[in-house]
C-alpha cells in the first residue's frame, strides 16, 4: 500500500471569476507545498505569459499575481494513494468538494481542467451539463509532450472569462 496524499487548500477568494483545476499535486509540489512546483511544469511560464507578468520564482509573489487576476486554483481530488507523480498511477482516490466550494464563490464564471485526469474526474462530479462552463485544457506536465506554444494557444480561452 502507498502512502496517502492530500491536496493543498484552495488559493480562491471573493473576487475569484475563474477557477483552474489540477488533478493532486505532484511530489515535487507536496515537498515544496506549492502549486505546480516541479521546474519543468509549464504552468506558471503559461499563466505569466497569458497575463503579461513579469517572471517570477516567489511562490507568494505567484500567488498574488492569481488573486489580482482573479483566478483560483485546487485540485478536483482530495486525496489518494499514488507512487511518483503519475496521474495514472492515482488509486484510491476521494474527491474535493468542488460543487459546494463553487456554491460558496458564486463569482466563478467558468472551470478550466488542467490535463484529462482532472477533466474526467471533474465530469463524475459535477455532471456533464454543469451550470458553468467547463473547458479541458491540455496539461502543463512536462509528460504532456505537446510544445509549449500550442499549449499556450489553448490555454489563451481563459482570457475570455476574466475581467
Amino acid at each position: 500500500m502507498q502512502n496517502r496524499i492530500s491536496s493543498f487548500a484552495p488559493l480562491i477568494d471573493d473576487h475569484s471569476e475563474i477557477i483552474i483545476l489540477g488533478s493532486i499535486p505532484g511530489v515535487k509540489s507536496l515537498e515544496k507545498q506549492q502549486y505546480y512546483a516541479h521546474p519543468q511544469n509549464k504552468f506558471w511560464k503559461i499563466i505569466f505569459e497569458l497575463l503579461h507578468e513579469e517572471f517570477t520564482e516567489d511562490y507568494e509573489e505567484r500567488i498574488g499575481i492569481l488573486k489580482r487576476h482573479h483566478i483560483a486554483l485546487w485540485d478536483v481530488i482530495d486525496s489518494c494513494e499514488r507512487k511518483g507523480s503519475l496521474d495514472s498511477e492515482i488509486r484510491n482516490e476521494e474527491a474535493n468538494q468542488v460543487a459546494e466550494l463553487l456554491d460558496e464563490h458564486p463569482h466563478i464564471r467558468a472551470i478550466f481542467c488542467n490535463g484529462g485526469k482532472s477533466y474526467k474526474n471533474l465530469q463524475k462530479l459535477l455532471g456533464k451539463n454543469y451550470r458553468l462552463p467547463v473547458i479541458a485544457l491540455p496539461s502543463t506536465s512536462p509528460l504532456h509532450t505537446v510544445s509549449f506554444e500550442k499549449k499556450l494557444e489553448d490555454w489563451k480561452k481563459i482570457l475570455e472569462f476574466l475581467g
